[in-house]
């Protein structure tokens, strides 16, 4: 895995990308004199996680055979900001899954997701609190 930066204007603003030409763009916060032209390091963590988590809820509701006709991830977390670094402390990540699915499987690949597969969430769930929730709506 190879990922290439690249600083494009102002102090703080760099585009990142990766070996397949895919890329975003990142800046520091205005505190400290970003410009506000791309996601801060830290909101890329959270990006991070939900993609991994939302891959892997996927893939075993698949394999569930569940029929998922769509999902959408809403994430907030809270920094330790007196500390340095300012890591996270708690993760809050919230599934709002659709279609007619059975509660025990959801949770069954939430466990799975969180426990086994999420290379991302083992990673930041040795600093912080990761809790996740979920909701069924049968209709899109």
């Amino acid at each position: 895995m190879n990922i290439n930066l690249i600083r494009k204007s102002g102090k703080f603003n760099f585009e990142a990308e990766n070996e397949n030409g895919f890329t975003v763009e990142l800046d520091a916060k205005a505190a400290i004199g970003g410009d506000g032209k791309g996601f801060r390091p830290m909101e890329m963590l959270l990006i991070g996680l939900g993609g991994c988590s939302g891959i892997d809820m996927v893939n075993v509701l698949t394999k569930q055979k569940e029929p998922l006709a769509d999902i959408k991830i809403a994430i907030n977390a809270s920094r330790k900001d007196e500390e340095m670094p300012p890591i996270f402390d708690v993760i809050d990540i919230h599934f709002n899954l659709f279609g007619d699915l059975n509660a025990s499987k959801v949770e069954r690949a939430l466990e799975m997701t969180f426990n086994k597969y999420c290379s991302v969430s083992n990673i930041l769930g040795r600093s912080a609190k990761i809790n996740f929730t979920y909701e069924i709506n049968n209709s899109i």
